[in-house]
This record gives C-alpha cells, structure tokens and sequence, in this order.
C-alpha cells in the first residue's frame, strides 16, 4: 500500500531503528515509546488487522513474539510485558497495518492499560461460550 506508512518502514523508505527482521515481520523500536523499549512487530504482507490474517502466515507472526519478548526482557531487566495487538478505531488501531506493540513494564511505572471488570448474568457466559465456539466449527 503506497500511503500505508508501516509498509514504508517495512520496504525501508522511512528509516527505523530494527530490532530483528526476517520474511514476515520486522521489529522495530517505536519511535514514540509508552516505556524505554517499547517495539513494534510489523508484518511484512500488508493485512489491515486480525481479521484479515490466514492461519499460516498468523503462525509464523507469533512464533517470532516470544523470541522477541525475551530478548526486550533480557536486556532492559523489566518486571513484566504488554503484548498488544489492536484492531478496529473502537480498540485503539491507529495505523490499520497489522502491528503488534511489546511494551516492557516496571513496578509503578506510569504505563496505562486498563479496565474496569464487568461480569455475566446467570448462565449468560455459558450461553456466549457456546454461541462463539458454533462459528468456529
């Protein structure tokens, strides 16, 4: 896509600082980090989200994540990680581009990620368990 800015970073015509890159994705650190490491995996094959992804390339996008995960983890010594993928305006996707976002995370930092926790009526969850798992057959 010729005005996705992601695909230039990945076709190297927007420099970027790489933190790993093979045929599928590149790794590149965010260049405005909610915390010190803060990357970005980007696929290389242009799909918008989630939802436009096979299974085949899917696999070989997250296998390359814990790789990835340890590596940040290693060297910066963090507490913990968010791994985040978003799709859609309403989950926070700004670049509709499938990334997904490692950001390293410490005790009281000032990272934010978070909700409030609802809850299902009676037999409700199991109601919607059953619902979804009939569209994965």
């Amino acid at each position: 896509m010729d005005s996705c800015i992601f695909c230039k970073i990945v076709k190297g015509e927007i420099p970027s600082s790489v933190i790993y890159e093979d045929d599928n994705v590149k790794v590149i650190l965010d260049i405005a980090p909610s915390a010190k490491g803060h990357a970005i995996l980007l696929v290389k094959h242009h799909v918008a989200d989630i939802f436009e992804l096979d299974a085949e390339l899917a696999g070989k996008i997250f296998a390359v994540v814990p790789k990835v995960a340890a590596a940040i983890k290693a060297e910066l010594g963090c507490d913990g990680m968010n791994i985040l993928q978003n799709n859609g305006v309403e989950a926070g996707q700004t670049v509709f581009h499938l990334h997904i976002h490692f950001i390293p995370r410490w005790k009281d930092d000032a990272v934010n990620i978070k909700w409030t926790p609802g809850n299902y009526a009676d037999g409700e969850a199991a109601a919607l368990a059953a619902a979804i798992k009939s569209r994965l057959d």
